[in-house]
């Protein structure tokens, strides 16, 4: 399956392909500049995905009753390349294509750049479809939006002597307004007030083409490259002289010397316009730049310089697909901002600064450095949790480890060291596949090398965090065909939690008021010990870990972070109107945990809207599991069958595909009802959703943060102890802020 799956594609070392799926490509368009191409191609990616039935006697079913289908997502390619190669590469799709050339006549192929006039001819002659030419400007904008809309963290400032160089700025829930500069041979200024409403406002002719002509000129520098290769290693202060004082300097510290020139004016330009037009936001792209650090750095300087302060000069990851992306969005029903989100895989793309080597292959590649982007299309759009006390302030991540060395260096450490782990489960869960081993090896190969560049470029894919390796695994072993490694896992310990069940809820009800809602905490607590993404709690589990063993490793009160007085005291109040719940495992967590859990909230007529994973993450439930689940519960429980059938209890994808939680991207169909029904209770349960991230999340409702520590380094940074409780209760912020204003 996965030979045929990657045929005709550019395979590369360490299990990188480009121009992957090209076969399928339904869709092209392209940016054509004077030295880099940008193609952009949509296609349908198959994929095994785990399917879950029921015997027909009801029960949870056996081993058989897991199998794997065949389904398909869609999938945005952007590839770039050096344009000097644009002919080699329209034969390599052509050669690829499941089409024939006759059978794309009377297609089209969206072009942008000052290539698409050039290369029109020889496109419509290699591929045979009609070249439709787009607007440069509104394509950048387009693709500008796209990005900044679908990946969080793609916008970053950039200090040279800061540590860390870069950082990265979260999605604002309003992108506009903002200034767009794009540098190329000359610069355009563009505001953009909204998706359709832009102009190009300014421009200088001061721009790329201007270091590049005085440069060939008085260096011998024999590309844009090589020039600012030079610029780096110069200085621009024996150039910069009073005329009285020149004497021989090097090539080296004229071409910084011009670099800072040329930056220094747009910068100055660019930042009377922004100032002009009381905007604060300016972003950079355009080939003068592609992120290199030594322009990104004299723009920066120039920008605040002039400014002094009041502008920030902002780059992208991604602008040198703006054009591209733009051109494929003109006309695509697919791509709909307003129906579905995107989101990056992290397996098929290049890292900022890491472009894929140099390479010549049998497949009729010619050689070059290519970099590449790939997209996933989400099953709707996603928008941000309305409860954010200060959504333009949310970051999910308590800690970011390009500013944190000690933890970068522990996690990445930690994550690979765990590799070995997660290849022996993928095999063992597709143990009749005659290829899993070979897949498996290939995701830890791919992996690794994705480890092995944050090492050197921590800052490769956007913020470093514990959640974005996280994602990237997953993202790995989606790549090999391992969606769900953990599906048999899941299935033995559902079936013998549900078997404890009964007893349990029979000793929470024989518990007195208050030390029945503690121990429908600790409850919670001691399912999300049950993790197989914590290494030394796999050791435990591994040699038969019971839920009553679980409870008693947890902390001695007082916890590391000790709100269960408060919260008691809340839930002797008045009851909450509906709680959204965000769950972590399965088993134990799930069934042991928070059933009884919500069922207290339900028996205090609270509307309960259980949010679980909308794809597979370890051993994390997903919202197809729980409705299994949930229907074994019915059964057992009068509460919930009651409480159920009346739509008091409801199950909801929560748009996450991690064992973290990103609440800038939750479905926004969610969000809309969480609304309607008046939510003011928000539940976030386990270690990667209330510590890892949201930890110090605000929200306009009481919330309750619910985590056992399970990783011995972590429990020690944050003054704990293996084990350790983090049960931190606040309440509606909303309120709060508005109490500490009428007081002030």
């Amino acid at each position: 399956m996965d030979s045929q799956k990657y045929a005709g594609s550019i395979q590369l070392p360490d299990t990188e392909i480009v121009f992957r799926n090209i076969r399928n490509a339904k869709r092209f368009a392209i940016d054509i500049g004077g030295s880099l191409t940008k193609i952009a191609y949509y296609s349908t990616v198959s994929f095994r995905k785990a399917l879950y039935t029921k015997d027909g006697d009801s029960k949870m079913g056996n081993a058989s009753d897991f199998q794997y289908e065949s389904s398909e997502i869609e999938r945005l390619h952007f590839v770039k390349f050096e344009t000097k190669y644009i002919e080699q590469c329209l034969d390599f799709i052509r050669k690829h294509l499941v089409a024939s050339k006759e059978s794309m006549i009377g297609k089209s192929i969206k072009a942008t750049g000052g290539g698409a006039y050039k290369y029109a001819e020889l496109i419509q002659n290699k591929l045979g479809l009609t070249v439709e030419k787009e607007d440069e400007i509104g394509c950048l904008i387009k693709g500008c939006n796209f990005l900044l809309r679908n990946i969080p963290d793609e916008q970053f400032t950039y200090c040279r002597h800061g540590d860390p160089e870069y950082h990265f700025i979260s999605s604002d829930p309003n992108i506009f307004p903002y200034l767009l500069v794009n540098i190329g041979s000359g610069v355009s200024i563009m505001k953009v007030e909204d998706d359709d409403k832009y102009a190009r406002i300014g421009g200088t002719s001061l721009g790329g083409g201007t270091f590049w002509g005085l440069g060939s000129l008085l260096t011998k520098a024999k590309g844009f490259d090589e020039l600012l290769q030079l610029a780096s290693e110069g200085d621009h202060r024996n150039v910069d002289l009073l005329v009285k004082d020149i004497y021989a300097f090097s090539e080296a510290d004229i071409a910084r010397s011009l670099l800072f020139t040329v930056s220094n004016d747009i910068g100055q330009i660019a930042s009377l316009y922004a100032l002009l037009h009381g905007l604060k936001k300016v972003y950079f792209g355009g080939y003068f730049l592609r992120n290199h650090p030594l322009s990104m750095h004299t723009i920066s300087f120039a920008i605040n310089y002039w400014s002094r302060g009041a502008v920030q000069a902002l780059f992208l990851r991604h602008e040198g697909y703006l054009g591209a992306i733009g051109a494929f969005l003109r006309g695509t029903e697919e791509c709909n901002p307003d129906k579905y989100s995107w989101g990056e895989n992290y397996a098929g793309s290049s890292g900022l600064q890491s472009p894929l080597p140099q390479m010549k292959t049998s497949s009729g590649w010619p050689g070059g450095t290519i970099d590449q982007l790939e997209m996933d299309r989400c099953d709707q759009q996603l928008t941000f949790f309305p409860l954010l006390a200060h959504p333009e302030e949310y970051i999910p991540d308590t800690v970011d480890l390009t500013k944190d060395k000690e933890a970068r260096d522990y996690w990445l450490s930690c994550f690979e060291d765990s590799l070995p782990s997660f290849v022996g489960q993928a095999i063992r869960s597709q143990a009749s596949s005659g290829d899993a081993k070979e897949r498996a090896n290939k995701f830890r190969e791919k992996y690794l090398s994705r480890l092995n560049t944050l090492k050197d470029h921590p800052f490769a894919y956007g913020n470093l965090t514990v959640r974005s390796l996280l994602d990237m695994r997953e993202h790995c072993l989606n790549e090999f065909d391992f969606p769900d490694p953990y599906l048999q896992q899941k299935k033995m310990e559902n079936e013998n939690a549900l078997k404890m069940l009964q007893c349990h809820l029979q000793y929470i009800d024989g518990l007195p008021w208050k030390e029945k809602q503690e121990a429908l905490v600790r409850g919670v607590l001691a399912g999300n010990v049950f993790d197989w993404g914590a290494k030394e709690v796999v050791e435990l589990m591994e040699k038969g870990l019971g839920f009553k063993e679980a409870a008693a490793k947890l902390q001695a009160r007082p916890w590391l972070h000790d709100d269960l007085d408060a919260w008691i005291a809340r839930v002797a109040g008045k009851p909450h109107k509906c709680a959204a719940v965000f769950l972590d495992n399965s088993g134990c967590d799930v069934v042991l945990g928070i059933f009884p859990f919500i069922r207290e909230l339900l028996s205090r007529n609270t509307k309960v809207v259980l949010c679980a994973n909308s794809k597979p993450a370890l051993n994390d439930v997903t919202a197809t599991e729980l409705e299994f689940l949930i229907q074994e519960m019915l059964k057992k429980c009068p509460i919930f069958a009651k409480h159920y059938k009346e739509g008091n209890l409801c199950i909801r994808k929560s748009g996450q595909a991690s064992p973290c939680l990103d609440l800038s991207r939750m479905p926004a169909s969610l969000t809309q009802e969480l609304i309607q029904w008046g939510c003011d209770l928000v539940v976030v349960e386990g270690m990667g959703r209330a510590i890892h991230t949201n930890l110090d999340a605000k929200l306009m409702c009481d919330s309750l943060k619910l985590a056992v520590i399970k990783n011995r380094w972590l429990a020690h940074r944050l003054g704990g102890e293996m084990f350790a409780v983090m049960c931190k209760y606040e309440a509606d912020q909303s309120s709060l802020e508005s109490n500490s204003g009428a007081s002030s």
